[in-house]
């Protein structure tokens, strides 16, 4: 089931940024845009036309546990 309906790659980004940091992001997905010299610019940039590497995050934002 795809529950992205209405968020934004940024949006998803961003949080995603902002629950584990980059550091800890480049971690779990092994991606350069989280890696070497992040930014959300950046990595929506690589995203937007990397699928595979886009299906990562979303899985990644769909199983986390916000606590916010």
């Amino acid at each position: 089931m795809n529950d992205l309906n209405g968020v934004t790659l940024e949006a998803i980004v961003t949080r995603l940024q902002a629950h584990y940091g980059w550091e800890q992001l480049g971690q779990r997905i092994d991606i350069n845009c989280f890696i070497s010299e992040p930014s959300v610019k950046s990595s929506l940039k690589f995203l937007r036309k990397t699928p595979w590497a886009r299906a990562r995050v979303e899985e990644l934002y769909q199983g986390t546990k916000f606590t916010d």
